[in-house]
């Protein structure tokens, strides 16, 4: 394996200490984050709120009309009872810090996606747990609720916006680029997941790249890239970061 310096120098941005040596750029007055707080986020096709026992059953109702593809990668489901998805967003939430909202699409539940790995002190938080229902897989309800929750974290402050999925989920890896992040690497026997190997890819969006993230986003999501029936004039992909 070649190595150069290009390898392990620095993509944005650098400083000199006292000695010389390349340290990271200065960011002045850091002082952390706190946990995001639990607000309704209203877009102009959904609307997410912090996960109620009241959503429960429509969760289940939404859920209930998969096939059971739905959940080859995620760590929970298939539910069988509205108590069942009640007992798992809440044992999540309560002992792996989930943080949990439910999308609504015309005031009915269709989906759950959390913030979770919360690092407030360095200013990080991944979106996990991306739970859609057939009603709401590749619509665009969909790609609002993303950015929805990506703008809430990079509004209060958060510098590094995370996504992880198992290698093996194209769809999970293909939805992080469209949406803009990064992709970072693989961290190979991550983890064991329904009871077999699962190496995880990790994807990014930075604070430096979110004003561009977020532009081409919000032009996607524009009024005026759809027509009277809902369909996109110019699709997300063919609109360059």
């Amino acid at each position: 394996m070649s190595l150069s310096y290009d390898t392990f120098s620095p993509s944005l941005g650098a400083r000199e200490d006292a000695f010389g040596n390349l340290i990271g750029k200065d960011i002045p007055d850091w002082q952390g984050c706190v946990r995001l707080p639990d607000i309704t986020l209203t877009g102009r096709t959904c609307r997410l709120e912090p996960y109620d026992i009241a959503h429960a059953q429509g969760l289940y109702d939404a859920y209930a009309q998969d096939d059971g593809r739905m959940w080859s990668y995620l760590p929970y489901g298939p539910f069988d009872s509205a108590e069942a998805v009640d007992k798992s967003v809440e044992s999540w939430q309560k002992n792996r810090g989930l943080h949990s909202f439910v999308i609504l699409k015309d005031e009915r539940p269709v989906g759950h996606a959390s913030f979770m790995r919360y690092d407030l002190a360095h200013g990080s938080v991944e979106v996990g747990g991306v739970t859609y229902s057939p009603a709401l897989q590749r619509t665009t309800v969909a790609t609002e609720a993303m950015y929805l929750m990506m703008k809430h974290a990079f509004d209060h402050g958060y510098r590094r916006y995370e996504w992880k999925c198992n290698q093996l989920n194209v769809p999970s890896s293909l939805a992080a680029l469209r949406l803009g992040f990064t992709f970072e690497g693989v961290f190979r026997n991550a983890q064991v997941a329904r009871e077999g190997r699962r190496d995880t890819a990790w994807y990014s969006v930075i604070v430096e790249e979110w004003p561009q993230v977020r532009a081409r986003l919000e032009a996607w999501l524009d009024p005026a890239n759809f027509d009277a029936d809902g369909i996109q004039t110019q699709a997300l992909s063919d609109i360059p970061l």
